[in-house]
């Protein structure tokens, strides 16, 4: 696992490097530079201090001036003959420049300064890598306290970013602290202010973990709650079976057994269903463009037979062909097979169901409404919790239909209105995003809602 503390000591470490060798080198190049006036100076004032020197002229060429003296002096009369010449062998020009010049002698380069004195032209050089010799002499006094400390630096920087890195390795304990059953939020107040959006991030996701938690542990009582009674009655009609007399009773028992395990069977079925559509649950089949006219025809014939035994005019009514949406089929089938089922199981006997897809304002529906005794305002939004049912119907049901269809809804990005139908009873609307797949509508055949 890669090291914060350490990337960061690294990093400073290494800008601190950078910046030194930087100075070091600006450091090096002022000093030649410094180096270089003063040594300038002293060559003008070598060749001035012997303008009144007497050379003699059959002397020629002389020995080596000395050791540990490093210029080069040469002389030369009015007509060019050299009169004097400290160091044979350097190899500099015999011809003078006057004023200031750098040459490149067999020997190396020289920094050289000739100047007509009276009747003598006095050239006065020295060698260039003296002056750099200089230089990086006076570069290192000065640069060499800052490598001393380097090493102090170093500790330094590591005991800054581990006390600035503090605050994390709180947050750390502290998370490390909390349990499913302790999820309360991380102060705030003492945070820094880099570490505050993350600690208000950690806090965002402990209110989701706990809000999810909590309808966990809601929904695994409620189920249990559901599947007790079903269970319960399951054994009590397994007993009487057990202890019917005759073969008509036995069968009777039977049949009850088989409609009680019906129901178990629905219960679980709506659970697992539920339970897929929990928010960061994977979908199961792929999402595609999906006729809303195609999933209402299903939905109508699914539940022919349920409508036909109740005597209820169940049909299609307002139907495009345009309408689409992007989604899951099957999701969708099951979204309005639930409505179509509960408008169906709470109408009257002889009542009317009415499915119906369309587009409305540019956003693609699906709507039923029933002629039954419809919602109470005040229950409205109550309905779509888990395992709620309202009144005393006489129906049988588990109380999570109409929970399912919010689940998906909201995967689809749909919004869900209820109100009252115009001959009385419920009206119940899905609405989607009019980005949510839509095509160019085709036109309404039955006109629109």
């Amino acid at each position: 696992m890669k090291s914060l503390r350490r990337t960061l000591v690294l990093a400073l470490l290494g800008a601190v490097t950078a910046v030194t060798l930087v100075g070091g080198l600006a450091t090096y190049t002022q000093a030649r530079n410094g180096i270089n006036q003063i040594l300038d100076y002293h060559l003008r004032q070598i060749a001035l201090s012997l303008r009144d020197q007497a050379w003699d002229r059959a002397a020629g060429e002389m020995g080596d001036a000395g050791v540990g003296f490093d210029f080069v002096i040469q002389v030369w009369d009015a007509d060019g003959k050299r009169l004097y010449l400290s160091r044979p062998g350097t190899g500099l020009p015999e011809v003078a420049e006057l004023g200031f010049a750098t040459v490149v002698a067999r020997s190396g380069q020289w920094r050289v300064y000739s100047a007509a004195l009276g009747t003598l032209v006095i050239q006065v050089a020295q060698p260039i890598e003296v002056r750099d010799q200089l230089a990086i002499a006076a570069a290192s006094r000065t640069m060499s306290p800052l490598l001393v400390l380097v090493p102090l630096l170093a500790l330094l920087v590591w005991w800054l970013v581990g006390h600035g890195l503090k605050p994390l390795d709180r947050l750390a304990r502290a998370a490390e602290s909390r349990t499913p059953a302790a999820l309360e939020p991380f102060p705030e107040g003492g945070a820094p202010v880099e570490v505050a959006p993350l600690v208000r991030s950690l806090n965002g996701l402990l209110d989701r973990l706990r809000a999810a938690l909590e309808a966990q542990r809601a929904f695994v009582v409620d189920a249990a709650h559901q599947l007790r009674t079903p269970l319960a009655v399951l054994k009590l009609q397994v007993q009487l079976a057990e202890r019917a007399p005759d073969q008509v009773q036995r069968a009777a028992a039977l049949a009850e057994i088989s409609s009680g395990l019906d129901r178990a069977t629905h219960v679980v079925q709506q659970l697992l269903t539920l339970a897929r559509l929990e928010p960061g649950q994977p979908s199961e089949s792929a999402r595609g463009p999906v006729l809303l006219a195609e999933v209402v025809g299903a939905a109508v014939a699914d539940h022919a037979v349920l409508a036909e035994g109740k005597e209820i005019d169940l049909g299609a009514t307002t139907v495009n062909g345009g309408a689409q949406v992007l989604g899951d089929v099957e999701a969708l089938r099951t979204l309005l097979a639930n409505l179509v089922d509960n408008a169906i199981r709470y109408t009257p006997r002889g009542g009317r169901v009415d499915v119906s897809a369309g587009i409305f304002e540019g956003r693609p529906f699906l709507e039923v409404v029933d002629s039954g005794a419809g919602i109470q305002i005040e229950e409205r939004e109550r309905v779509f919790d888990r395992f709620y049912r309202g009144g005393e119907t006489g129906e049988p049901g588990t109380g999570l239909g109409l929970a399912i269809v919010k689940a998906i809804a909201q995967r689809h990005g749909g919004a869900i209105t209820l109100a009252d139908a115009p001959g009385g009873g419920l009206a119940i609307r899905v609405t989607f995003a009019p980005d949510n797949g839509e095509l160019t509508p085709a036109p309404n055949r039955d006109g629109a809602p």
